[in-house]
Protein backbone atom coordinates (compact mmCIF):
# COMPACT_ATOMS: atom_id res chain seq x y z
CA UNK A 1 0.00 0.00 0.00
CA UNK A 2 1.47 3.30 -0.71
CA UNK A 3 1.44 5.96 1.41
CA UNK A 4 0.32 9.60 0.68
CA UNK A 5 2.65 12.03 1.92
CA UNK A 6 1.75 15.46 -0.14
CA UNK A 7 -0.72 16.76 2.69
CA UNK A 8 -1.29 20.29 3.31
CA UNK A 9 -3.42 22.25 5.38
CA UNK A 10 -5.33 25.67 5.55
CA UNK A 11 -6.80 27.76 8.20
CA UNK A 12 -9.55 29.78 8.09
CA UNK A 13 -11.33 32.12 10.61
CA UNK A 14 -14.33 33.14 8.35
CA UNK A 15 -17.37 30.73 5.77
CA UNK A 16 -15.44 30.53 2.17
CA UNK A 17 -13.41 28.48 -0.24
CA UNK A 18 -10.51 26.52 2.00
CA UNK A 19 -8.62 25.31 -1.17
CA UNK A 20 -9.91 25.29 -4.86
CA UNK A 21 -9.36 22.25 -7.30
CA UNK A 22 -9.87 19.10 -6.69
CA UNK A 23 -8.66 17.60 -3.37
CA UNK A 24 -9.63 15.21 -0.50
CA UNK A 25 -10.38 16.31 2.54
CA UNK A 26 -7.94 14.59 4.93
CA UNK A 27 -8.59 15.64 8.62
CA UNK A 28 -9.62 18.74 10.39
CA UNK A 29 -9.19 20.98 13.86
CA UNK A 30 -11.63 23.32 14.97
CA UNK A 31 -13.08 25.51 17.95
CA UNK A 32 -16.29 27.28 17.91
CA UNK A 33 -14.90 30.29 19.30
CA UNK A 34 -18.02 30.49 22.22
CA UNK A 35 -20.61 30.42 19.31
CA UNK A 36 -23.05 27.07 18.76
CA UNK A 37 -23.86 26.02 15.30
CA UNK A 38 -22.81 23.52 12.30
CA UNK A 39 -19.88 23.39 10.54
CA UNK A 40 -20.46 22.47 6.79
CA UNK A 41 -18.25 21.37 4.44
CA UNK A 42 -19.81 21.63 0.58
CA UNK A 43 -18.18 20.56 -2.37
CA UNK A 44 -18.52 23.98 -5.24
CA UNK A 45 -18.95 26.75 -2.72
CA UNK A 46 -22.12 27.82 -0.63
CA UNK A 47 -24.16 26.02 -2.34
CA UNK A 48 -23.15 22.88 -3.13
CA UNK A 49 -23.07 19.69 -2.22
CA UNK A 50 -22.70 19.00 1.05
CA UNK A 51 -20.00 16.44 2.07
CA UNK A 52 -19.50 16.67 5.89
CA UNK A 53 -21.67 18.61 8.15
CA UNK A 54 -21.02 18.24 12.40
CA UNK A 55 -22.20 20.53 15.01
CA UNK A 56 -19.79 22.31 17.89
CA UNK A 57 -21.01 24.07 21.29
CA UNK A 58 -20.13 27.38 22.94
CA UNK A 59 -17.30 25.81 24.20
CA UNK A 60 -13.89 26.17 23.41
CA UNK A 61 -12.82 23.06 23.24
CA UNK A 62 -10.84 21.86 19.97
CA UNK A 63 -13.22 18.97 17.67
CA UNK A 64 -10.70 17.32 15.75
CA UNK A 65 -11.56 14.40 13.29
CA UNK A 66 -9.02 12.51 11.09
CA UNK A 67 -11.02 11.04 7.95
CA UNK A 68 -10.65 7.33 7.58
CA UNK A 69 -9.54 5.61 4.15
CA UNK A 70 -8.62 8.29 1.53
CA UNK A 71 -10.24 11.39 2.63
CA UNK A 72 -13.85 12.87 1.73
CA UNK A 73 -13.30 13.71 -2.30
CA UNK A 74 -14.34 17.25 -3.31
CA UNK A 75 -14.06 17.77 -6.75
CA UNK A 76 -14.67 21.59 -7.35
CA UNK A 77 -12.77 22.78 -4.48
CA UNK A 78 -13.58 22.64 -0.43
CA UNK A 79 -15.86 25.44 1.00
CA UNK A 80 -16.99 25.72 4.49
CA UNK A 81 -19.60 27.57 6.28
CA UNK A 82 -18.74 28.31 9.97
CA UNK A 83 -20.16 29.76 13.18
CA UNK A 84 -19.62 33.45 14.12
CA UNK A 85 -16.21 33.22 15.85
CA UNK A 86 -15.42 29.50 14.82
CA UNK A 87 -11.69 28.57 13.32
CA UNK A 88 -11.00 25.48 11.49
CA UNK A 89 -7.69 24.54 9.98
CA UNK A 90 -7.83 22.09 7.34
CA UNK A 91 -5.78 19.34 6.16
CA UNK A 92 -6.47 18.12 2.75
CA UNK A 93 -4.57 16.13 -0.11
Amino acid sequence: MAMQTDVKATHVEATGTVVSGRNRLKAYHCISGGTAGDVIFRDGGASGTVRLQFNVGTGTQPITLGVPGEGILFTTDIHVTLPTSAKITTFYG
